[in-house]
Formats: C-alpha cells, sequence, structure tokens
C-alpha cells in the first residue's frame, strides 16, 4: 500500500469515527452498534441517521438484536473512543415541534458537512481548535488587560528559579490546564520521553509533497521536542508551552471557544504523534511492514467473542483509550467487568438458551501504557446539556489484568459463574439480615432484639395502677395549669443549684423551701402541667402484672433476644465470609501474573463545562506521588490522591487513569551512558540540538538573573545615598538653628571613615517636647530621676550607667511578661521586641545609649550632663565594635513589624466596620507580610491564626455578597458582584490553596460550591453565558500568584498613638471567635 492509500485509508476511517461523534452529541445515544446501524441504515446522511435514532427512542425500547451485537470490523476504527463530552452547543430535542427540530438538526450537520468539504478538517479537530485559538488569543489579550486581572510572572527571577532537580513546571497559557496535565504524564512516562527528544524528521522529508498531516505534524513534533528539553534541563521554575499550542493553533481554522476535554486531547495527541513517527518508521524500513514505537506503546488488542442467534462469531479490534463508565459501579474492576460483558452469555459456553445473544470481550495483546478513560460525563436530555457524575469509584495502585486476558478465558468463566452463585447466596443473606435489623410492619422499624429489650423493660418496670390522664382536672385553664392556683416561682426556684441550708431560717421560709422543692421532683408530663403521683416512673409502665407472670416473661424474652443476637451474628459472619471469598477469586498466583502499576491520574475539579485539571503522577525513584498543578509541582501522598480522585468527597474525582506495565521496567527506568555506566541526568539526556537549545534559553535566564541583581544593587546604593544626604541637611539644619546649644551626637554623625551614615528610627526621634511620642523622653527623665536619687555624688558617666540599667531591667520585666494581644509591649518600646528576638548586646547598648542622647531631654544640668555623655559614647563607638550594617537591619525589621501591624489593625478594624471591601487588601498584604516576619523568630510577627481567620472571613463575606448581587438578576448588581469576584475574591484564592490548610481549602470549597450551585438553575441567557465565563477563573486551582493592587498607603502613627489604637481594636477582637470555620 502507498503512502498516498495510506493517508486515504485513515482519513476515511477517521471521517467515519467523526460521524459517530456528531450523532452521539446530537442524540445523547452513546451505543456504539446503535450509532453504527443508523450509519449504515442511512447510508452516511446524518440527517437521515438522526431521524431515525430519534424514531426509534420515540417508540418501546427495544433493540434489535441482529444489530444490536454485530462488531465493527478490523478496518473501521483501531481504538475506542469517547465523543467530545465539552461542548454545551447542544440542540435540544425534548421541543414539542419535530418539524422544527428534524430541520434544525439537518441545517446543523449539513453546515458540518460543508465544512468538511471545504476544509477537509473535521468537527473533532474543529473543537479542539476552537479551545487552542481561545487560550492562545486569551495569552495575548493578557498584555491588554488592567494591572488586577492579568496573569503575570514574579519581576524576581530568583523566584522562577528552579531548585535542585525538581520537575519543571507548565505555565497556564489560558485554558491550558489539560494540555499540562496530560503532557506531564507522558514527560514522566521516560520511554515516551525519549522517543520524542530522539525524535529525527524523515530525512527526505523536504522532497514529500508537503499534506496537511506533514505540514502539521512535523512542526509540532519539533516543539513538542523543545519542551521537552527544557522540562529535562531548564534553569526556571516552569517553562511556557505557548509555542507548542501555537502549532496547534495554526493547524485549524475556528473562531469559537471552550475548555478542552482530557481524553479527546490526548487521543488527538497520540493520533497526531503516531502519523508523525509513521512517517520515520516507513523511511527507516522501506519495503518491511514498519513498527510504530507510539502504536507498540499505547495501543492493544482484544477478541470480541459472541454469539448472535446461536451462532458464533470471533473478531479482533484495536484499541488505544479504553473507555469504561463509571455510574453504577463501586471500583474499577466492577467497571472492567461490565465493559467485558454485554448482554446475555450464557449461550457461549453452554449448549442450551441457543436463542440468546450476548458478546465478551479478552484482551489478547495490552499496551504497555493502558490508560482508561473514566466517563464522568452524561448528556441531560431534559436540560440538553452534559452533566458531570460524581458518583465515588475506587482504584488500587496496582491492578492485575489476568482475568480479562484470553489465554484465562475458561478459568474465569468459571470464577464469575461462582461470584455470580456467591453473589446470589449474598443476597438471600443480606435480605434475611434486614429482616432482624429492621423489624415491623410499619413505616418505623426497629432492630429485632432492640425490641425484645424495650419490651423487657417495659415488663420489669414498677406497675402502676393509676392512669396517665385520671389525675388531671377537667376545670383546668388553657393555659396549661391546673385548677389549683400555684404560687408564682421563687428565686429558689430558678435556682438550678441545689439550696443552701440557713440555721436561722424561721418556719415560713422553711416551709416554701420544701414545697418549691417538691415542684423541683421531675414529674411526668404527658399533655399539660398535673399533680400526679411524685413515684409516678418516667417511662410507660404495665398497670398489674404478677411475679410469676413477669418471671415467665423475662425468661422467654431474654432467650428470644439471646436467639436473635445469635442469628444475627451468623448471618453476618456469613456475609463477610462471603465477601472476603469474592475478593480473594482472583488472588492465587497465577491470575496474578499481569500486574500493572498505576502511574498517573488526571483529575478534574468542576462542572461538565468548567473546571481545571491536574495530575498525580508517580516518582519511582522517591517512591512517592507528585502532583503537577500548572507551574506548581509538590510532594504528595495516596491520601491526598484517594481524597482528590475518588469522587463523592467533592467536585473534584478521576477522568483518566494510566497504569504501566510493572513487568516492562524500561517504561520508567533512567538512560545509562553507554562508556561510563553512570545514569544519565539533566543535559547529558538530550540530542546536540535540543542540548544547544536549552542552553541558549538557559544563558537567556542567566542574564535576566545578573541584570535583577545588578538592579537591586543600584537600588540599594541609591536609597544609602538618599538617606545620606537627608541626614545631612537634617544635621545642616539643626547646626543652623540651635548652634549656641550642644547638639546631640546622633546615629548618623559618624567620622567620616565609618559605615555610610543611618538616619534615625522614627519611633526614637523626639522631635519637639509636645510630641505625641514624648512618653520616650519621660521615660528617659524618670530613668535618670531614679538613677540620680540612688547615686547622688556619682559622676555623669556613672549616673548614665546606673539610668540604662534601671531603664533596661524595666524593659526587661515587659519583655518577660506574659500578656494579652491587646498589651503588645513591642509597640511600646524598640528594646521590647530585641530583647524577645534575642538581638545581640551591642545592638541593645546602642539603642539605649541612642534614647539617653536625646537632645529634647530636660535642660536641667544633670540632664545635660548625662546626655552630652551619652552623645560622647556613640561617638567614641568604632566602626569593628558595631556592625553599622547589622544595626540597621534590626531596626529595619522592627519597622517592618511596625508596618505589618498597621496593616493588621487598619484591616481588622474596616472589618468590624463591615468594609469588607476596603478591609480585604488590608488583611491580605498584613497576612503576607506577618508570615515572611515569623519564618525569622516566633516573636518577630502577630497571630498567624488570627489573620488567617479575619483574612478567609473577609473572602467569604464577599463571596456571599457578590452571590447576592448575582441572583438579583439586575444589570449593575451582577456586573458589580462579579466584578467583585474576577478583582478580588478570585485574585486572593492562590493565596489561601498554596500552603493548602484544611480551614483555607474548606473555605475555598464553600465559595465555589455556592457559585457551582447556579449551574443547571434556570437564569437568563446574558446571566448563563457570564456564569459561563466567570467558572473557569474561579475553578483554576492553580497556584500562580496573580498581580494585585499595590499595597495601600499607610498613615504614621507616634508610638502611643499606635499602641493605644491596636490595643482598642484587638480588645475587641478578642470578642470574635478565632477558632475557624
Amino acid at each position: 500500500m502507498t503512502v498516498e492509500q495510506n493517508v486515504l485509508q485513515q482519513h476515511s476511517q477517521k471521517h467515519q469515527q467523526t460521524l459517530l461523534n456528531q450523532l452521539r452529541e446530537v442524540t445523547g445515544t452513546t451505543d456504539v452498534q446503535l450509532l453504527q446501524q443508523a450509519l449504515q441504515v442511512s447510508n452516511g446522511d446524518l440527517a437521515e441517521a438522526v431521524a431515525f435514532l430519534t424514531e426509534k427512542n420515540a417508540k418501546v425500547p427495544e433493540q434489535d438484536e441482529t444489530t444490536y451485537y454485530q462488531t465493527s470490523q478490523v478496518a473501521s476504527d483501531r481504538y475506542i473512543s469517547v465523543g467530545s463530552q465539552a461542548d454545551t452547543n447542544v440542540i435540544d430535542l425534548t421541543g414539542d415541534d419535530k418539524d422544527d427540530l428534524q430541520r434544525a438538526i439537518a441545517l446543523s450537520l449539513e453546515e458540518s458537512n460543508r465544512a468538511f468539504r471545504e476544509t477537509g478538517i473535521t468537527e473533532e479537530e474543529q473543537a479542539i481548535s476552537r479551545v487552542l485559538e481561545a487560550s492562545i488569543a486569551e495569552n495575548k489579550a493578557s498584555l491588554k488587560r488592567t494591572h488586577t486581572e492579568v496573569w503575570s510572572d514574579s519581576p524576581n527571577p530568583h523566584d522562577r528559579k528552579r531548585i535542585d532537580t525538581c520537575p519543571v513546571g507548565l505555565k497556564n497559557v489560558g485554558n491550558t490546564c489539560w494540555f499540562s496535565a496530560v503532557i506531564q504524564s507522558l514527560f514522566n512516562l521516560l520511554e515516551f520521553q525519549r522517543l520524542v527528544l530522539n525524535y529525527s524528521p524523515p530525512a527526505r522529508v523536504h522532497d514529500l509533497p508537503r499534506n496537511l498531516k506533514e505540514h502539521r505534524n512535523l512542526p509540532f513534533m519539533q516543539e513538542l521536542r523543545n519542551l521537552f528539553s527544557l522540562m529535562v534541563g531548564s534553569k526556571r521554575k516552569y517553562v511556557d508551552p505557548s509555542r507548542a499550542v501555537e502549532i496547534l493553533k495554526d493547524a485549524f481554522k475556528s473562531s469559537e471557544s471552550q475548555q478542552q476535554d482530557v481524553s479527546e486531547f490526548t487521543h488527538k495527541l497520540l493520533d497526531w504523534l503516531e502519523d508523525a513517527f509513521q512517517m520515520k518508521a516507513e523511511e527507516d524500513r522501506e519495503g518491511e511492514k514498519p513498527k510504530n514505537p507510539m502504536v507498540e506503546l499505547f495501543y492493544g488488542r482484544f477478541l470480541a467473542v459472541g454469539v448472535l442467534e446461536g451462532k458464533k462469531f470471533e473478531n479482533t479490534e484495536m484499541f488505544g483509550q479504553y473507555p469504561l463508565q463509571v455510574n453504577g459501579f463501586k471500583d474499577l474492576h466492577e467497571c472492567l467487568e461490565a465493559a467485558m460483558i454485554e448482554g446475555e452469555i450464557e449461550s457461549l459456553h453452554s449448549a442450551e438458551n441457543s436463542a440468546r445473544s450476548g458478546q465478551e470481550h479478552w484482551f489478547t495483546e495490552l499496551p504497555p501504557v493502558l490508560t482508561f478513560e473514566l466517563s464522568r460525563f452524561e448528556f441531560n436530555q431534559t436540560l440538553g446539556r452534559p452533566e458531570k457524575i460524581h458518583n465515588k469509584l475506587e482504584f488500587s495502585s496496582m491492578l492485575y489484568m489476568d482475568r480479562y486476558m484470553d489465554r484465562n478465558r475458561e478459568i474465569t468463566r468459571i470464577k464469575r459463574e461462582e461470584i455470580r452463585r456467591l453473589k446470589e447466596h449474598l443476597m438471600l443473606l443480606q435480605q434475611r439480615l434486614e429482616r432482624y435489623l429492621s423489624y415491623g410492619s410499619g413505616p418505623k422499624r426497629f432492630p429485632l432484639a432492640d425490641v425484645l429489650q424495650y419490651a423487657m423493660e417495659f415488663a420489669s418496670s414498677k406497675p402502676v395502677c393509676t392512669s396517665p390522664v385520671e389525675d388531671i382536672d377537667s376545670t383546668a385553664p388553657p393555659g396549661g395549669t391546673t385548677g389549683q392556683q400555684l404560687s408564682p416561682p421563687s428565686t429558689a426556684e430558678l435556682d438550678p443549684l441545689p439550696p443552701v441550708e440557713s440555721s436561722g431560717s424561721a418556719s415560713g421560709p422553711t416551709t416554701a423551701n420544701t414545697a418549691a422543692q417538691q415542684q423541683r421532683v421531675p414529674i411526668h408530663k404527658p399533655f399539660t402541667q398535673s399533680r400526679l403521683p411524685p413515684d409516678l416512673p418516667m417511662h410507660p409502665a404495665p398497670r398489674h402484672i404478677t411475679d410469676e407472670e413477669l418471671k415467665v416473661l423475662e425468661g422467654c424474652l431474654q432467650r428470644w433476644r439471646s436467639e436473635v443476637e445469635h442469628d444475627t451474628r451468623d448471618l453476618q459472619g456469613s456475609i463477610n465470609r462471603i465477601h472476603r471469598t469474592i475478593e480473594l477469586m482472583y488472588s492465587d498466583k497465577s491470575m496474578m501474573q499481569v500486574p500493572y502499576r498505576l502511574h498517573a491520574v488526571l483529575v478534574h475539579e468542576g462542572q461538565a463545562n468548567a473546571g481545571h485539571y491536574w495530575a498525580y503522577i508517580y516518582d519511582p525513584h522517591q517512591l512517592c506521588w507528585m502532583k503537577y498543578n500548572d507551574i506548581s509541582v509538590t510532594k504528595s501522598s495516596w491520601e491526598e490522591l484517594v481524597r482528590d480522585s475518588f469522587g463523592g468527597y467533592r467536585n473534584a474525582s478521576a477522568y483518566c487513569l494510566m497504569y504501566i506495565n510493572d513487568k516492562k521496567p524500561f517504561l520508567i527506568e533512567e538512560e545509562f551512558d553507554k562508556e561510563t555506566g553512570q545514569i544519565l541526568s539533566g543535559m547529558d539526556k538530550l540530542p546536540p540540538d535540543l542540548k544547544q537549545y536549552a542552553r541558549k534559553d538557559n544563558e537567556l535566564f542567566d542574564k535576566e538573573v545578573e541584570e535583577w541583581d545588578v538592579l537591586q544593587v543600584r537600588k540599594a546604593q541609591q536609597e544609602k545615598l538618599a538617606l545620606a544626604a537627608a541626614a545631612a541637611a537634617s544635621a545642616a539644619s539643626s547646626i543652623s538653628t540651635s548652634s549656641s546649644s550642644p547638639q546631640p551626637m546622633s546615629i548618623e554623625s559618624s567620622p567620616p571613615d565609618n559605615t555610610v551614615p543611618q538616619q534615625e528610627p522614627e519611633y526614637m526621634e523626639q522631635p519637639s517636647p509636645t510630641n505625641d511620642s514624648k512618653h520616650l523622653q519621660e521615660d528617659t527623665e524618670r530613668a535618670i530621676s531614679r538613677a540620680a536619687a540612688e547615686h547622688e555624688e556619682r559622676s555623669p558617666e556613672a549616673l548614665l550607667n546606673a539610668a540604662i540599667k534601671l531603664e533596661y531591667a524595666r524593659l526587661l520585666r515587659f519583655a518577660q511578661e506574659d500578656t494579652p494581644p491587646e498589651n503588645d509591649y513591642r509597640l511600646q518600646h524598640v528594646i521590647v521586641y530585641f530583647i524577645q528576638n534575642q538581638a545581640p548586646k551591642k545592638i541593645l547598648e546602642r539603642t539605649l545609649l541612642t534614647q539617653f542622647a536625646d537632645r529634647n531631654l530636660a535642660f536641667d544640668e544633670r540632664c545635660k550632663s548625662i546626655m552630652n555623655v551619652a552623645r560622647a559614647k556613640l561617638d567614641l563607638i568604632k566602626p569593628e565594635e558595631v556592625n553599622m550594617d547589622e544595626y540597621e537591619m534590626w531596626h529595619q525589621a522592627y519597622r517592618n513589624f511596625r508596618e505589618t501591624t498597621i496593616f493588621m489593625m487598619t484591616g481588622l478594624e474596616l472589618f468590624q466596620k463591615t468594609n469588607y471591601m476596603e478591609a480585604l487588601m488590608y488583611l491580605i498584604y498584613s497576612y503576607q507580610y506577618n508570615k515572611e516576619l515569623l519564618s525569622k523568630g516566633q516573636y518577630r510577627g502577630h497571630d498567624e491564626e488570627l489573620l488567617g481567620h479575619y483574612r478567609r472571613e473577609c473572602l467569604l463575606k464577599l463571596n456571599e455578597q457578590a452571590a447576592a448581587m448575582f441572583e438579583s438578576g439586575e444589570e449593575p448588581e451582577v456586573t458589580t458582584g462579579l466584578g467583585i469576584m474576577n478583582e478580588l475574591v478570585v485574585l486572593c484564592i492562590p493565596l489561601l490553596l498554596i500552603h493548602e490548610t484544611e480551614r483555607d481549602l474548606l473555605a475555598v470549597e464553600d465559595m465555589r460550591n455556592r457559585w457551582c450551585s447556579y449551574l443547571g438553575q434556570e437564569m437568563e441567557p446574558s446571566l448563563q453565558e457570564k456564569l459561563t465565563d466567570f467558572l473557569p477563573k474561579l475553578l483554576d486551582c492553580s497556584t500562580e500568584i496573580k498581580s494585585f493592587h499595590d499595597p495601600p498607603k499607610l498613615p504614621s502613627y507616634s508610638t502611643l498613638e499606635l499602641s493605644e489604637r491596636f490595643g482598642r481594636v484587638m480588645a475587641a477582637v478578642g470578642r470574635v471567635p478565632t477558632d475557624g470555620r
């Protein structure tokens, strides 16, 4: 067969598959045989095929076995696929006007066929084109977005630098999480990785006619090789796949957009790779049947064995991704069993019941990489759109496929028959057990053992001779009191504690207390307040029962209860044994010879028409699971995989399972150097052309890092020069205004050969005695006075030392005191902050000297002399004694602490005033800054849980407000609500996801569930369109941080004002629970 004939044959096969997909989507029919029958009856006319199917569905749902059980021929299709589930533009078939409906369907199909005839591009390929083009358009459009909407890389390249050999992530360039999940799963198959990296186009490619496939597949293969080379050897934490996506987009022409389905993309990707490798294989093995490595890696064969009206048939078919239905099954083996058997199969291995028909599938050849496509979408005929199935489906990390192999056909049939018999017996036992556990004939039923126990308790109760209604006074008023009016309850009656006896009380009060105590005796009140005897039992009891009757009855009831409990235990034991027998049915060694280990799980979170994909991939070298979520690659666990993949827990569930043959280690084994025998890693794995490509990209990144570092050094120098200039100007101003008085020796007045002059911290400055922060000056003068009182005859230097010791002792006491949050001494003095964070002694001494060198101290002779001594000591400190860079670092840390405090305080104030929009940015920045502070020490910041709680609650409040606006349906309200979500809430969600704390994850889940709940509800088309556009942004699980507004401008506070205001805010916050949701 020539290359042209091969191309035409494959094109015909794909066109037939496209027709099947169109029929499936338009009619909602998922039965492949029925769809093939419709095409066969209509001779390929889609309009007639749709009419055939719609008329068939309108009749009694009986199927023609003659056509239902016919299997497709080998040449009809080499894979089993499921049509596009992501397209929501589905014609509603539930309308009453059938003629209009048929015309609309015919017109739609005619347009589809005309597009195929004119362009040669199938509808399936156009669907992929739509999402690819939308992805590229969104990526380009991001350059024109506002500052708060654009997804951007961190400006600091060090944040984007790869750490050691950590796997490289893929950037989401606009609804391309499906691309990242599939590519990462395939890339981590090292055999597949080697095939792609070492691929070389056919040598005669320039001489061959450039048909559609060559024009599309060969450039894509080159870009895929480039992308893989960066994933192997890049210095970046994540790389941009835009060029590979561009190649895919350029292959088609379309303007519509939708989110791509993983199974469709995987099928199409492998199809293109197969075509590219086929061209190379045909060139390398001319005259021989070429071997395609993609086919050998991903495709297998199964044998369809069936009986049709007593006639047996066998047919071999090829498959790639194997589709499995999820609905109605609890685990993967149940799905496989159902997929391998269709119809009645008794006649397959029995001479009786020859009229029955059915078929079985038996694998004759399994691929090294076995991929299961879990069908979690189903078409809702009523709503006219696909819906996601959230049911739980369990699967194991090791899957033994022996029971599905053709060579084990006979033994598997025997075991299936045994399992069927056991399940029938199990059903009978469960029915019997249910009769014991739900006894009775009415709507309410109880366990029989409990019923007998209750009867025994009733019979054993103390007999009474009084009817529960005899003593009720019929003249009682409607209020429920008795005829005899009771006195108002006394204080003793209202007090739940027992009364305290008084030795000197009179008889009157004693009588009253006794009456009150009698009234507090618990009595049975069946309908209303009554005066029943106080010894009436709490529960009903028999009127009359003799001891002999009670003895006989108790003996019977105890014996019966014992018998019931014994029968119940026997039934439960038998049921457990049968479950265990079924579980171990295939556990013998002969049925554990075809092991497949779970390699990757592709997870989808969201609904049928919106959501996010990520992948869990097993790392056999680190023996752990890794989570690949766009740019984020993190270590995970089997427990997290189960939580996100099994389904039933939230909107996330596995959509595709990739198993690999555990007896073929070459799939995941590293490559060894033939000369040295060492494992090839990094750049050594790349062929020369890709090695050069990756090095060039690394050089660009190195240059970016170098330019960033130079820029930061230049900025630091400019800041130092600016500080020096400001200090010089301040010094000159001080000299000109107060030349007659002694000037304080500040930190910045160091000798010229010392370090660059530093500016005094604002919290140490004392501009004038009338300033709000003069408390620091007062503390200083108080320390001097105490020192002078204790040491009257001492010199000024001795008084200075004594005063500093007294002040340090006072501040040390504050630092060691365990105080509530509203009384944070760190805000009152920097020394408290330094002590708690173990600052060096030299830093403490210089800071205290600076305090006592304040020029605004009282101008009596004693203070002046001490101030001059302090300034002189500052002047004498040598650079090697106190590192000024370290000194400035500690004071900068304290300035950061004050700034974070102001962010926190302002955010909490606004939150308490229900001004959530303004509060959010303050809380977001305070949380981020506080986290950075706490990373350096426990006492460098504030309570992280408190800030996390209010950040979380603020987002939840905004989400509620926005959702309420959306529910109003009013255009301005809807626009405002979605604006809040897009510009505030969605931007902040990655901050809650990145650390994966349970409370933050639950909050994100609450927010998403609120908006997902609108899916399926009746609403205006414009609202539905806006919701569809918005949901993918909300459901995006990427932890890539988007650009925010600049931090809010902060007002300046004096030390006293900041301390007092913070205390008021924290005192109010203390009344709000902070234990999370």
